[in-house]
């Protein structure tokens, strides 16, 4: 009697094969994935010690969800896929707007709880968006991407130039007060004469003097240095090495801030070699309604996604999956995202980078994934890795933000270029608007400040109105007649990088 044969999805390569391979996944998504509470940390104003913990969790968290999502858990979590789990960016827009209402502890309890809200949500309503990819055809999602990519690029600058904008300039204070003394002195003299006092008017704008920090050329040119090595690797090196291009672009700055003495390793003496990730470090979170149903809406677009790339990966492992499948690997991300609340980090989705690796490596197994889960668990439990990372200068980070940041724009104008606008010239006008949506918050960041304050994060979060404005302008032009095979198409273009 014959052995049946073992799918290729389900084939287990032998140990020292699966742990490289595993390694190499990790090795991938790692700079995408310690971004995030890079990003988020510091827009917190947290402690250095703060930062590290979130990055700890984080990779902690991306290697459990891994694991359920390619192991599967029961017949309810899991597609049972090679699939690498880590945070998303798409929740980086709306997380930095709550951050930047209420810094400190207090934001983060409020952001995690946010965060757990929605993946209960998300795991309640999985089944019912497995069934809506015929709404976000590619004309939706690759404008929701490209608008992902080119909000997030103000970050990257930022940390190109020593921090955002407003830390260009500060108040020149001594001046100031001069001209406040001034001021009151001419009031005085008034009331003096026996007129009545006159309202304090300050004689010119308020003085403001250059941050000598911000936009120091030696920074900039540690930034270039990066993106220099960066596009050197990719330009003449293949395979491996241009896959983790990014991860060694910062190893090379790194090293130059050490040896211009801008790199402080006190930190990383200092931390433990081993911790256990505990959950809830920072509080009992807090709930609100609006910031909940925000972070539920950013959730229902990176299921969408996820959507997109397990039908992408169904097609290139040749592993059929049906709509449970699919419900199951959704449900996952919900999952994940609570996870990830109740442990101090942020919302999972599946790293597109990975499966475009699958891809280019032809390596089916998810075992080869459930090794790389592995791995990052096992990052998580050591401190020293994270301290190390968060004592990265934000100028070194800067070259890599540029490239990073700047590939999701890139995929999301590679799958609108797969979209028909010459035999459908409406879908010129979904794009054309949706993405200027998407661009009012970062033109006019106060242009909601006469709307009810409740409002504000979701409306100070361009992905979100790019997401809407898209689903509503397609829906209007082109109804419900979705093409799920151009959907497929369009996630396999967005992985092949």
């Amino acid at each position: 009697m014959s052995t049946p044969a073992v799918h290729p999805v389900d084939e287990k390569l032998p140990v020292g094969q699966t742990a490289a391979l595993g390694l190499q996944h990790v090795l991938v998504m790692y700079a995408g994935a310690v971004a995030v509470p890079l990003i988020v940390g510091r827009a917190l104003k947290l402690s250095p010690e703060q930062v590290a913990m979130l990055i700890s969790a984080d990779l902690f968290v991306c290697g459990r969800v891994t694991l359920i999502q390619s192991l599967g858990v029961t017949r309810w979590f899991g597609i049972k896929l090679p699939v690498m789990m880590g945070v998303t960016f798409a929740a980086v827009g709306p997380m930095v707007a709550f951050a930047n209402a209420m810094p400190g502890v207090d934001g983060a309890r409020a952001i995690f709880g946010a965060i757990i809200g929605a993946g209960v949500i998300s795991m309640l309503i999985a089944p019912m968006v497995s069934k809506l990819l015929r709404f976000f055809p590619p004309v939706v999602t690759g404008t929701i991407i490209a608008i992902i990519g080119i909000s997030l690029m103000r970050v990257g600058v930022g940390w190109a130039m020593g921090g955002p904008a407003p830390l260009a300039q500060s108040v020149d204070v001594p001046k100031l007060v001069a001209m406040v003394d001034g001021a009151k002195a001419v009031q005085a003299a008034a009331v003096a004469s026996g007129a009545s006092a006159p309202a304090l008017v300050l004689p010119g704008p308020i003085p403001m003097v250059n941050n000598p920090n911000y936009g120091s050329l030696s920074h900039m040119a540690v930034a270039a240095a990066v993106l220099l090595v960066i596009l050197l690797l990719v330009k003449y090196t293949r395979g491996f090495i241009a896959n983790i291009s990014v991860l060694l672009g910062i190893v090379a700055g790194c090293a130059i801030a050490a040896s211009m003495g801008a790199m402080n390793f006190d930190k990383v003496a200092k931390a433990d070699w081993f911790a256990v990730v505990t959950p809830l470090a920072f509080g009992m979170p807090t709930f609100d309604v609006v910031m909940i149903l925000t972070m539920a809406l950013v959730m229902i677009v990176v299921m969408i996604e996820s959507t997109g790339m397990f039908l992408a990966l169904s097609d290139m492992t040749g592993k059929k999956i049906d709509q449970k499948d699919l419900a199951a690997g959704l449900r996952t991300d919900g999952l994940g995202t609570l996870i990830g609340g109740l442990f101090n980090t942020f919302p999972y989705t599946s790293f597109s980078q990975n499966v475009g690796l699958v891809g280019v490596t032809g390596i089916r197994s998810r075992w080869v994934c459930v090794a790389g889960g592995a791995i990052m668990v096992v990052l998580g439990l050591l401190p020293k890795m994270a301290a190390f990372v968060e004592s990265i200068p934000t100028f070194v980070l800067g070259g890599a933000g540029l490239v990073m940041f700047g590939m999701v724009a890139a995929s999301g104008i590679r799958i609108l270029s797969t979209v028909d606008y010459q035999g459908n010239r409406n879908n010129l006008y979904i794009v054309a608007l949706s993405i200027g949506f998407g661009l009012i918050p970062l033109v006019a960041p106060r242009w909601s400040q006469q709307m009810a304050h409740g409002l504000h994060p979701l409306l100070e979060s361009g992905i979100l109105l790019t997401a809407v404005a898209a689903v509503v302008l397609n829906l209007f032009f082109n109804g419900t007649n979705g093409d799920v095979r151009a959907a497929i198409n369009a996630a396999k273009t967005a992985e092949a990088h």
